[in-house]
């Protein structure tokens, strides 16, 4: 079984600690993926942060964004979900902090594709995933 890897996208001004917490659970309960990058550092050119995300990305199954309360004005985690739509790569959030189903979302990113932070509901979203975009015919998720 391949272990899918994800492409962790959070708002760094809000939600640097949900989004430590967050890989600390998923380490901890052994989740069904790997996270093997997170938002990059926007301090950087803009051209050549976008090509550095890019890059990351494309090497990823899939990008999970964490949604805090203010994730609406993230306009990086916007441009991430850009990228990874562009180049195939599945997407799915994941409510963190206070948010919930009225919070607002960053552009890009589908409500019905939101979801708690829970296992097993994140086990569910990572298996959908695996059969989407770039992971379809290719992958298989048990």
């Amino acid at each position: 079984m391949t272990i899918p890897l994800a492409y962790l996208s959070f708002d760094s001004n809000h939600n640097i600690i949900e989004k430590s917490h967050f890989t600390t659970k998923a380490i901890q309960s052994k989740a069904p993926f790997d996270i093997a990058n997170c938002t990059t550092n926007s301090r950087i050119h803009k051209k050549n942060w976008e090509k550095l995300v890019e890059e990351k990305i494309k090497k990823c199954n899939l990008l999970i964004v964490l949604v805090g309360e203010n994730m609406h004005t993230s306009t990086q985690t916007a441009k991430e979900i850009e990228i990874a739509k562009i180049n195939n790569v599945p997407v799915f959030g994941i409510y963190v902090g206070f948010a919930n189903t009225t919070s607002a979302l960053p552009n890009g990113l589908q409500r019905k594709r939101t979801i708690f932070n829970d296992l097993k509901k994140l086990g569910f979203a990572i298996e959908q995933v695996m059969k989407e975009g770039k992971n379809k015919n290719t992958y298989s998720y048990q």
